[in-house]
């Protein structure tokens, strides 16, 4: 009879014919009266209600068209075990009859075949093997625990091979219902390996010449099949241990006996972890082992050894030789290269994939299984050295273990969780399929099709199931790729394995030992710091104990630890419930690093931070610890005080800013000499640039100056805004000393001048009364007590000084230095420029001081002792009571005076004929000089190591102490600290380097003042 041409594609909406390309004509011939009499071709439809709900089950497989074909081979094969025909053996199907009564039966039997080709060949040749899956007459389905279940057979291991595929077809039905997740099937797998291996090794034993005492050997699994992981097709990682000398003739005949058995019965067993590798011998001994492992033992092997469990032979043994390699197990991460070791391996392992399998890879290639393994197990060497709970096998139990205790943040841990299962779950149907071992997505669309359905992936509007599977493989990979970089690259790693193991175990004993070594001079107040810091079991308290060890190190190369461990209390109290502090200074890079330097070097830093403690974000991008160019700070300045209509509330905003922009200065300052914590900020071009810090004291200057400018323009636009003025009116702030000079220190002051120009028809008693209340308004909005740093206003660099008024007219000021400035004034002024206020107005006023600071006939043998006189005045009656005059910094010898005023003397001088001296900065000026032949090149390299280590040591003496002061001490830890910042490991040496460089800046300093 022929079949009705409609017939296949009525059976196609069932899902047949997809991967046959056939509309379902194939399925029509195996479902039809001539194959298992479930379809009746004319009426196109199920036999029975019974064919109807098989047919529905094979529509579920994730290749129905397999499913159906080996289903009909079983049938076959079945009836081939019985007399009759084929048409009667096949209605009389004891599998059929079963299928359409044991709705569990059918649901896990159609799921194997449509999934496993390997699975369906064993049931064709084993067809009674259904019954494995039967559902229990209490309900349930079969258990799935990997246990072995005695099968008939003379030969053992025939025997064992059955039982093996029985128990495995178990796994696989309970695995794609859904009876079992990835965890219990994973741990199925591996208790099936350890009972496969035990059965192997009793038949090996059992075929040892007679007579042969039975040896004592421990199989130890290691690999996924240690960690509890196996999947389905895998090597079996183990390795052989023999307790004695005696032991090893016969152990070595059961272990060769035993891979032999085992490649026959299920998979290939994988020695070659062991001592020498496959070049060493089969069997060793306990005690070589650890001889082995004491003297010649690789990271690598360290690490292979997180997994080691005992699986078959003698488990006591197993045990013994696990606990004995312990210790050294979780003393490997101290070894120097231990870290870049495991790193150096993980990019081996991808090397070697061939590149057109590289991005299909999903055990080994970039974002696949492998990224997570290892970045756990680097996790496990360094931070399970002093915390046992992160010793288990697993890498799913180990990866909750780091989460649970903080080493890996909840966020970072559940990505990579779910990208495990979903890589494990992929590799799974991949080796199910053939039972054969591969990693590799295919690339063949059918076979993609294949894969995404026994996924569970299904078409949606606009998205095939293959494309669903795709986008979620790219975003696992991506992310575990992206984790695995930010973990195993953590550069906290290294230096957590720096620390002793029993450094990370911070019980009170052990800590107050440690806090007396590292140099803590108040060990019992540290261990309360420590105690209030790590005390109970929360998850903040956890973290602190994973950085804590590490910080100690870094307080204890400062010279007072004891502060940087009160620094970092008091910064941890303020933020230690917000959600990203403890995460950044875990995973921040070198933030942890960094910020334990800052806090443990510098008061000035750690005051700031107690104020601002949400600015320690800046220790995490190198970009971040790059001052800000001058126009983004005064635009940013500017738009947040103009987010306020009250002047208070503007200028606190303004001062908030500041006090940022100088976190980050002094940040970058303090990190700058710091090796590896060093910032490295990059260019828009993305070159790496040096970090301003105080390897360069001229961009600290600079920097810090232009933080004051741009606080004086939005704070002047706020005073302005708030003081009515006459229309019109222009007024300029003129800056003066060291903000002129851009040579601004953390704590000066900003010297000004006021000027302003009335405009036509106004009085000029209106006009100055109006230009005086902005300036007075000005320096009260910045002196107005708040909890950042003042910014004090100083205008007594003006004419008449403090007799004088506070602010001028451009026609004031041209009119007294034209009739009465004296030489110093004319001095002062060589450090003039513009600030903020009216530009054009600023650029008047120094046009004005042109011909004043720059003499177009130099200066008059009398002005040049007239300099020199009150330059000696200055230093007898400036440099303050029972100072050293050879270690202070600014009025000492061959300090930053003596420097200044002898460049500022040249420029009086020669500016007027050389334009090129005309500059508000004293290292340009006498680089200026130098070219123009105006002072010899040794003199000015010694005048300019002067100045710039006079500088240096300005700067860092207010980062230590967090206050003013121009005196480097000659001994104790304001000079150790100094020191540190400043790079030298010998504060001795250091201060004979600062006193030598003094001298010879003096003695060229008096050359050129005296030429």
């Amino acid at each position: 009879m022929s079949r009705p041409t409609r017939a296949p594609g009525r059976l196609a909406r069932y899902g047949f014919g997809t991967a046959e390309g056939d509309g379902g004509a194939r399925a029509a011939d195996l479902l039809g009266p001539e194959g298992l009499r479930l379809w009746r071709p004319v009426e196109q439809e199920p036999v029975d209600e019974a064919a109807a709900e098989l047919l529905a089950a094979l529509s579920r497989a994730a290749d129905p068209d397999l499913a159906l074909r080996q289903l009909h081979r079983i049938v076959e094969a079945e009836g081939r075990t019985t007399e009759g025909s084929a048409g009667s053996r096949t209605a009389e199907s004891p599998l059929l009859a079963d299928l359409h009564k044991d709705p569990g039966l059918r649901r896990r039997l159609i799921a194997v075949l449509g999934a496993s080709s390997a699975l369906g060949d064993h049931l064709v040749a084993h067809p009674e093997h259904y019954q494995a899956l039967r559902t229990a007459p209490d309900g349930l389905a079969p258990t799935a625990e990997g246990r072995l279940e005695p099968t008939d057979g003379g030969n053992p291991v025939a025997a064992l091979r059955a039982a093996y595929r029985l128990a495995l077809l178990r796994i696989a039905a309970a695995d794609l219902t859904g009876g079992r997740g990835l965890e219990q099937t994973m741990a199925a797998l591996s208790a099936l390996a350890d009972a496969t291996l035990s059965a192997a090794y009793e038949i090996a034993v059992a075929e040892l010449a007679e007579g042969t005492e039975r040896p004592r050997l421990a199989v130890v699994a290691m690999g996924k099949c240690g960690g509890g992981e196996l999947n389905y097709v895998s090597d079996v990682d183990v390795i052989f241990v023999a307790a004695e000398d005696a032991d090893l003739s016969a152990a070595t005949q059961v272990a060769t006996r035993l891979i032999s058995i085992c490649g026959l019965v299920a998979w290939p067993v994988d020695a070659a972890l062991r001592p020498e590798g496959s070049r060493g011998p089969l069997v060793r001994t306990l005690a070589s082992h650890l001889a082995y492992y004491r003297r010649w033992a690789r990271t690598w092997e360290f690490q292979a050894l997180l997994k080691a469990r005992p699986a078959a032979g003698d488990l006591p043994l197993a045990q013994e030789w696990i606990d004995q390699l312990a210790p050294l197990v979780w003393r490997a991460a101290e070894r120097p290269e231990a870290v870049e070791d495991v790193r150096a391996m993980r990019r081996r392992i991808i090397d070697h994939i061939p590149p057109k399998e590289l991005e299909r890879e999903i055990k080994r290639g970039p974002g696949g299984l492998r990224d997570i393994e290892f970045a756990v197990q680097l996790l496990q060497l360094v931070h399970g050295r002093g915390d046992e709970t992160l010793r288990p096998p697993g890498t799913i139990p180990a990866l909750r273990a780091l989460v649970a205790g903080g080493y890996v943040g909840r966020a970072d841990g559940e990505a990579l969780l779910r990208g495990y299962r979903f890589l494990r779950s992929v590799e799974h149907r991949l080796q199910l399929q053939g039972l054969r071992r591969t990693h590799t997505v295919p690339a063949e669309p059918g076979a993609l099709r294949w894969l995404a359905a026994a996924l569970g992936f299904t078409a949606a509007p606009g998205r095939s199931a293959v494309e669903s599977f795709r986008a979620e493989w790219v975003t696992h990979a991506t992310e575990v790729r992206r984790l695995h970089a930010k973990l195993l690259y953590r550069p906290l790693l290294e230096s957590v394995a720096r620390v002793p193991a029993d450094g990370l175990r911070l019980t009170p004993e052990a800590a107050r030992n440690r806090l007396e070594i590292l140099g803590f001079a108040d060990p019992a107040g540290a261990l309360r710091h420590l105690q209030a810091l790590t005390g109970g079991v929360s998850r903040t308290a956890a973290i602190q104990r994973t950085l804590l060890p590490v910080l100690l190190s870094e307080f204890a190369d400062a010279p007072e630890p004891d502060r940087g461990l009160l620094n970092y209390r008091k910064v941890s109290d303020k933020l230690g419930s917000t959600p990203w502090y403890l995460r950044l200074l875990r995973d921040g890079g070198p933030v942890a690093r960094r910020l334990a330097r800052v806090l443990a070097l510098s008061r000035y830093v750690a005051d700031l931070l107690a104020r601002d403690p949400e600015a320690l974000r800046l220790l995490a991008e190198e970009n971040e610890l790059a001052p800000r160019a001058p126009e983004v700070l005064r635009e940013g300045f500017l738009a947040a005080a103009a987010r306020h209509t009250d002047p208070v509330e503007a200028t606190s905003a303004v001062r908030a800013l500041r006090r940022r922009e100088l976190v980050r200065v002094a940040c970058a300052d303090v990190l700058c000499r710091a090796g590896a914590l060093a910032p490295s900020p990059t260019r828009a071009d993305g070159v790496n640039r040096p970090a301003r810090g105080l390897s360069d004291i001229t961009e600290v200057g600079t920097a810090l100056a232009d933080v004051t400018d741009a606080t004086l323009a939005a704070a002047l636009r706020a005073a302005q805004a708030s003081q009515p003025a006459p229309e019109g009116l222009r007024f300029a702030v003129i800056g003066m000393g060291r903000l002129g000079g851009y040579e601004s220190n953390y704590l000066s002051d900003a010297d000004v001048l006021f000027v302003y120009d009335p405009p036509p028809g106004t009085s000029e008693s209106a006009a100055s009364a109006a230009a005086h209340a902005v300036a007075e308004e000005l320096r009260r909005l910045l002196g107005v007590p708040a909890p950042d740093p003042p910014l004090g206003v100083d205008a007594d660099l003006r004419p008449e000084g403090r007799q004088g008024p506070l602010v001028r007219s451009l026609a004031a000021y041209a009119q007294y230095y034209a009739r009465w400035s004296r030489v110093w004034e004319a001095q002062a002024l060589l450090r003039a420029r513009f600030v903020c206020g009216d530009a054009a107005l600023g650029a008047e006023f120094e046009a004005m001081i042109e011909p004043v600071r720059y003499p177009a006939d130099g200066l008059t043998r009398e002005q040049v002792v007239e300099i020199r006189r009150i330059k000696a005045r200055v230093e007898t009656e400036r440099l303050p009571r029972g100072a050293d005059p050879a270690t202070h910094t600014k009025l000492g010898r061959g300090g930053l005076a003596d420097v200044e005023w002898a460049v500022q003397l040249v420029q009086l001088r020669h500016a007027g004929a050389i334009p090129e001296l005309r500059g508000t900065r004293t290292l340009d000026a006498l680089a200026a000089a130098e070219r123009a032949g105006l002072i010899d090149p040794a003199d000015a390299a010694e005048m300019a190591a002067g100045w710039a280590l006079a500088a240096q040591v300005r700067n860092a003496l207010m980062l230590v102490r967090g206050r003013a002061g121009d005196q480097l001490p000659r001994h104790g830890v304001e000079l150790a600290g100094v020191a540190r910042l400043l790079g030298r490991d010998d504060p001795g040496e250091f201060l004979d380097e600062y006193l030598r460089t003094g001298r010879r800046s003096r003695a060229a300093a008096e050359r050129v003042l005296d030429a």
